[in-house]
């Protein structure tokens, strides 16, 4: 039976494997890691949503994803929305 060695700083117990399929690329966010990613909670994510200021839902019976360009467009529309303008004089 042939041993392979592990990796340099491979864990004890951790398996080592070869994947023979290469990475998918993100397609789309489940909600915990649409949060996770932009760094908000998921309170807050319902609350946005709630005030209309979500992003663009995809919904395949109770499964609600957020496809990679709707969290582009939501990022460029919270960007938009966060420049303020300085009328008057002030600053």
């Amino acid at each position: 039976m042939a041993v392979r060695s592990k990796p340099a700083g491979a864990a004890r117990n951790e398996p080592v494997t070869a994947s023979a399929e290469p990475e998918v690329p993100r397609a789309a966010y489940t909600i915990k890691e649409f949060c996770a990613a932009h760094r908000i909670s998921v309170p807050m994510y319902f609350k946005l949503r709630e005030a209309g200021l979500g992003p663009r839902e995809m919904r395949a019976l109770r499964k609600v994803t957020i496809s990679v360009e709707a969290a582009a467009d939501w990022r460029r529309e919270r960007e938009k929305g966060a420049t303020v303008t300085t009328e008057g004089g002030q600053s």
